[in-house]
């Protein structure tokens, strides 16, 4: 599943026309409005008319996006963040495991501690 969330798709839920500019926005992490500006400029501006032709292609060649790719927004910044830098993404993700292992450590510390008050409390418990 993980390869399908870095491939580029069109994303049809927040398409205008075919949805390639939202696509773009979506796989960069812009806002599909600054996409969409930029792409008008750019064939307005530089006259360059063979853009409107490769924007059809792509749109009739790059596969939809499939609903519910993503679960919740951070998943899907976290899933922008891998295609534009898998490196930091891997550092991020294993600074959070190792923070998350410290933890798990001092917890297992304190428990396994002799702190006869806790003790109490848990048998108490029982």
């Amino acid at each position: 599943m993980s390869d399908s969330r870095t491939k580029f798709y069109l994303d049809k839920q927040n398409a205008k026309i075919k949805g390639v500019c939202a696509g773009i926005a979506d796989y960069t992490g812009l806002d599909p409005l600054w996409v969409r500006l930029g792409a008008a400029a750019l064939i307005v501006v530089a006259q360059q008319w063979w853009i409107v032709l490769a924007y059809f292609i792509m749109a009739w060649v790059v596969p939809t996006k499939p609903f519910g790719l993503y679960d919740t927004p951070e998943d899907a910044r976290f899933w922008q963040g891998v295609r534009s830098n898998p490196k930091r993404s891997t550092a991020e993700v294993r600074s959070t495991f190792r923070e998350l292992d410290r933890r798990l450590a001092d917890i297992e510390t304190f428990y396994t501690s002799r702190n006869t008050q806790l003790a109490n409390e848990i048998d108490s418990l029982r």
